[in-house]
């Protein structure tokens, strides 16, 4: 029987006993917050799933808050991603979907056969849309293609007239005029971003105030460094780059996948959200929200949440481990959170002062977690409260309408935008008291 046979059988029996449930069945705990609870270890070959499948909206919405409104702006995307608000209210919408792991593992091949179950047939767009509202409405008038011929572009920032795109392997620079619905040409190389394998390709972004530093999350090449701890060199970690000469450093580590980083407004404080490891049981391992602090190790693969040892691991990294810092903030098992935006400038009633999470949604446990945007209270640049559901309702009968990836609060039209990577939709919720900012139109916008 050759390697190829073999992994297919093994495959087909751990996806059967995957879908039929078997271990443990989720417990009901509290896992948010600064001390969540944390259940012994269920260690599994393969976890037990469940998958939403995709459902069609078929005329219904998300559910927001009683005195707010939610409105699809955009349709028929190719796997929108993240979302830029530009000073002159235009919308960028980065698409995409990169990754070309290699699958070595059975566990690899049930993973990536049921996570397809619940993702979008569209290809990605490998592009930046440019959405534009020329009367206030909340529907965009104008919609183009801003660049084209990216690859799975997905963290975006901009500074000055710098508009900075990260694709899954280079940190890219364009030169932005105010006004332009479009921007030609592949743009000026920052610097190449660890692409070998890229088990987690997507690539998050943020610029420090002054835009002297960019900040990239970079995921890890596996799930605990089972391809090898060679291949995880600059991955599981958040660079510093300077954006004048693109050198880079290593800010933190052990930080499996930050797939979003954003400033809270009130410290200047980088925070992320991050995806933990799998296969230790439905309740294991949370994913966090938490500062981002320079020169911290988060404990990634050695231990999880803090010191709490991996067993998986060979070999033990004990030393390591008590160096390890604890994260701020948990949201959840398995939630998958994608999304970070800070609220600013009073924010909206109810949610003033905090963070929106845009959680993608759980694949690897029996009861679904995550799928709907969640909210985390703050209180001097601090989280403070149990998180609140802002947007749900993307879950109905066990099927998924939607998947909520990026979050952008939009101080100017006191909204939040929210890419649906799944019905390949821009949301736009606002509250009792929306302002109807325009894009800025007049010939002098200089359109290119």
């Amino acid at each position: 029987m050759n390697r190829q046979t073999s992994l297919g059988l093994v495959a087909a029996a751990a996806l059967a006993a995957a879908l039929s449930g078997c271990g443990k069945g989720d417990e009901k705990l509290d896992q948010t917050g600064a001390s969540p609870n944390l259940p012994k270890i269920d260690e599994t070959l393969v976890p037990p799933m469940k998958i939403a499948k995709p459902a069609g909206w078929n005329g219904e919405l998300p559910t927001v808050p009683a005195g707010f409104t939610i409105t699809p702006v955009a349709t028929d995307l190719k796997i929108p991603r993240q979302i830029l608000i530009l000073p002159n209210g235009d919308i960028l919408v980065a698409e995409g979907s990169g990754g070309h792991a290699p699958k070595l593992r059975p566990k690899d091949v049930i993973a990536g056969y049921i996570k397809s179950l619940g993702k979008s047939s569209v290809k990605g767009g490998d592009r930046i849309t440019l959405l534009r509202d020329t009367n206030g409405d909340g529907k965009p008038e104008l919609r183009t293609s801003f660049i084209e011929d990216l690859d799975a572009p997905y963290g975006l920032a901009l500074f000055g007239n710098d508009l900075y795109v990260a694709n899954q392997g280079a940190l890219l620079r364009f030169a932005y005029t105010p006004g332009a619905t479009r921007i030609a040409g592949k743009g000026e190389e920052v610097t190449k971003l660890p692409a070998a394998i890229n088990h987690h390709w997507t690539k998050s972004l943020a610029a420090s105030a002054d835009g002297t530093k960019l900040y990239v999350g970079i995921g890890s090449n596996s799930n605990i460094g089972e391809r090898g701890m060679s291949i995880e060199e600059d991955r599981a970690v958040v660079w510093e780059v300077d954006a004048a000469t693109g050198a880079s450093r290593i800010f933190v580590s052990g930080i499996r996948n930050p797939t979003a980083l954003a400033f809270e407004p009130s410290s200047n404080i980088l925070w992320a959200v991050v995806n933990e490891r799998d296969e230790l049981g439905a309740e294991l391992v949370p994913d966090y929200l938490t500062s981002v602090r320079e020169g911290a190790f988060y404990g990634w693969p050695y231990s999880y949440w803090g010191r709490h040892p991996d067993p998986r691991v060979h070999p033990q990294k004990p030393e390591l481990v008590k160096t390890a810092v604890t994260p701020d903030y948990a949201l959840g098992s398995h939630v998958a959170p994608l999304g970070l935006s800070f609220a600013t400038e009073g924010g909206l009633p109810g949610y003033e002062t905090g963070a929106f999470v845009g959680e993608h949604g759980s694949w690897n446990r029996q009861t679904l977690a995550g799928y709907k945007v969640s909210f985390i209270p703050f209180a001097n640049g601090r989280p403070a409260g149990k998180p609140k559901d802002f947007v749900t309702g993307f879950i109905k009968d066990g099927k998924a309408r939607g998947r909520p990836v990026g979050v952008t609060w939009d101080p100017a039209r006191g909204a939040l935008w929210i890419a649906d990577d799944l019905s390949n939709t821009v949301w736009r919720v606002t509250g009792p008291r929306a302002l109807a900012m325009r894009s800025p139109v007049s010939p002098a916008a200089g359109q290119k």
